[in-house]
């Protein structure tokens, strides 16, 4: 025991100390927040300023194209070749040229532009156009936009869980789905990067013939156990960091969007929300999307997911640690790896495959099985425990992944033990089956 405590400490310190390491831990919350931040940055800014001239023939749409944001209208009265033709003396975008028509046959409307227009841009124009002629249909049919809109309904269904006590709690399914999804995608995640990285130092290892030595005085079995529980360590140790870092990051910009409203913007805030229960109007849609989202997750058993988590983030990793730690025995280099890779990781791609069949039916029958079989136990489980899973369920997927990672680990011990002596080799399934049965 002691040997493998000293594996597991010479593992986590070398692979801690690391520049890349150190890199990363900081590098890490910055990129995921931006994967966040930058979409919804680009979707905000909008694009250049663009000026566009209209010749309205028809006399249809006299006021309906209003200049706004980086959008500039102008109505010109010249005649359309006199207009095309000054397109790129007078620096402007587009030219849109609508006809004469009717509201019956809507036709010949043309955009003309030095440049092909965007897809958001032509979008826009004939939502703009088509509206407007909607709106002309309505008012000769007697009818008007808010007699219409007064048709419509809008429908939500609260989902409610009740216990067997006959307790009532609310819940959210797209709060449950989305942290479902972040820690099953986590999960695989981390599952590739730090088996990939026990794999590639015991091929390492055995290209420079510095395992030879270590084998003089620990045996096979107690090297692998510490290189598997050693890089698992730095893999948590790193995700633990991650999550603090992270919130750092979104407490800082927390605080810097509070700072830029005045008191008086803040209290005025918290007496409307008294009074009407509604957001006010200094209130951003983005807090609002953010309070609604904090109020969601408050229905979700926090606790129990992130305890969840730590044990299938572990299980997991051990479980196909011992895998990759054997694959990296029986080859010489990255490239003779692929081979057993690829049945390895199979069933982890598959559980990602079919997550959305699980999200359809979190309850159903193949969400059960897939969560109790080891290999996609990690990713499936953690999909389904923000969906209220049965805690005997829970319990039977604990105790089937520690009884697999038991016999993978016995089962990569045997390949491992012969593996990691051979040299030039070329290895396939029959001699990988050969060293199993191998004797000590």
């Amino acid at each position: 025991m002691n040997k493998i405590l000293l594996i597991i400490k010479r593992e986590y310190i070398s692979r801690v100390k690391k520049k890349s390491f150190l890199i990363m831990t900081v590098l890490g919350p910055i990129l995921f927040s931006g994967l966040f931040i930058v979409p919804i940055w680009l979707a905000t800014r909008g694009g250049d300023e663009k000026v566009i001239q209209v010749i309205d023939e028809s006399g249809l749409f006299a006021e309906e194209f209003v200049s706004a944001d980086n959008m500039t209208y102008v109505y010109v009265a010249e005649d359309l070749e006199t207009a095309k033709s000054a397109l790129a003396v007078n620096n402007v975008f587009g030219l849109l040229y609508i006809p004469e028509m009717t509201i019956e046959a809507p036709e010949g409307v043309k955009f003309y532009s030095t440049q092909n227009p965007g897809f958001g841009l032509k979008a826009d124009l004939e939502k703009k156009i088509r509206e407007r002629i909607e709106n002309i249909k309505l008012i000769n049919s007697g009818l008007n936009q808010e007699f219409l809109d007064g048709l419509k309904s809008h429908v939500a269904i609260q989902t409610v869980n009740l216990s067997d006590s006959g307790s009532e709690s609310e819940s959210s399914t797209g709060a449950a789905t989305a942290v479902g999804y972040i820690g099953a995608f986590l999960i695989y995640f981390f599952i590739f990067l730090y088996g990939a990285q026990i794999m590639r130092g015991v091929i390492e290892e055995k290209t420079n013939r510095i395992i030879e030595v270590i084998i003089a005085s620990v045996k096979p079995f107690h090297l692998m156990m510490g290189k598997i529980i050693g890089v698992g360590g730095v893999g948590l140790t790193q995700f633990l960091l991650w999550v603090a870092l992270s919130s750092a990051i979104v407490t800082g910009i927390t605080a810097v969007v509070s700072s830029d409203m005045t008191p008086e913007q803040i209290e005025a805030m918290q007496q409307v929300d008294q009074l009407s229960g509604m957001p006010s109007p200094q209130q951003s849609e983005a807090q609002a999307a953010i309070e609604n989202s904090m109020g969601a997750l408050g229905q979700i058993n926090i606790p129990l997911v992130l305890s969840c988590f730590v044990f299938y983030f572990l299980a997991g990793y051990l479980f196909y640690g011992a895998l990759f730690a054997a694959i990296g025995s029986a080859v010489d280099s990255d490239a003779d790896s692929q081979q057993f890779m690829f049945p390895v990781t199979i069933p982890l791609i598959f559980s990602v495959v079919v997550l959305s069949a699980v999200i359809n039916d979190p309850h159903g029958s193949l969400a059960f099985w897939l969560s109790l079989v080891p290999f996609t136990s990690p990713v499936i489980m953690m999909m389904r425990i923000p969906f209220d899973v049965p805690v005997w369920q829970i319990a039977l997927s604990m105790v089937s992944m520690v009884g697999g990672f038991i016999f993978t680990t016995w089962l990569a011990s045997r390949i491992y033990r012969v593996g990691i002596f051979m040299h030039g080799t070329k290895v396939n399934y029959k001699t990988l089956a050969k060293w199993f049965m191998m004797k000590s």
